[in-house]
């Protein structure tokens, strides 16, 4: 049974507060055999990422499709806007996160995963071999991201260029509008760090 964070201190309390699942999957993690660093990137990157005070619930489970679609069943229905899941996404036996997460999903969301791949390509040739899906359950956006923290940096934010500008738009950059489209929060993004795209008629006035 995993405990909720509180949210971060450098949070802004004018924001709507948000549920965030953190679930990384891994039988050696779960096992105590390495030490898990799914769930540290994972807070790290969203803290520094949105200004909304975040509740962490998190889960470190086994590559197990029955326990993985169970915890995203459970996340949703704790009221969590955003899932992102870490690990089991290759093409390897063990690898079953995909499959789990389309077998809760009310609908797909094919986008996200090709521009994941469309990242790590730039990378390795072998980010053909990822299977990350996206889906939606009731209200809540569940996401499969690779396994390193890396790689969980640069699809989520996308890439630089030599000079600091954007280059390649990372998958968080329609997370906050997919989330205003499914009923959630209004997620505010720290801009200089990764900057939501809303249509014109959808972005709020921005805070006093």
């Amino acid at each position: 049974m995993s405990n909720p964070d509180t949210p971060h201190s450098t949070s802004d309390p004018r924001c709507d507060p948000v549920k965030v699942g953190i679930v990384s999957v891994s039988d050696r993690a779960a096992t105590g055999v390495y030490e898990d660093k799914g769930l540290p990137a994972l807070r790290e990157w969203l803290t520094r990422a949105l200004y909304n005070p975040i509740e962490f619930i998190p889960r470190l489970i086994p590559d197990e499709p029955a326990q993985i679609s169970q915890a995203l069943i459970d996340l949703s229905q704790a009221g969590c806007a955003l899932v992102l899941t870490t690990g089991g996404t290759g093409p390897a036996p063990r690898d079953l996160t995909p499959e789990a997460t389309l077998a809760v999903a009310d609908k797909v969301m094919p986008g996200f995963g090709e521009q994941m791949r469309q990242i790590s390509l730039r990378f390795v040739p072998t980010a053909i071999l990822s299977r990350q899906v996206a889906v939606i359950r009731g209200q809540s956006l569940i996401i499969n991201l690779p396994g390193q923290p890396k790689s969980i940096q640069e699809t989520l934010g996308g890439l630089k260029d030599a000079q600091g500008q954007q280059s390649v738009d990372g998958i968080f950059a329609a997370v906050p509008y997919c989330i205003d489209l499914i009923g959630g929060p209004y997620l505010e993004t720290r801009d200089e760090f990764c900057k939501a795209f809303r249509p014109k008629t959808a972005i709020r006035s921005r805070r006093a």
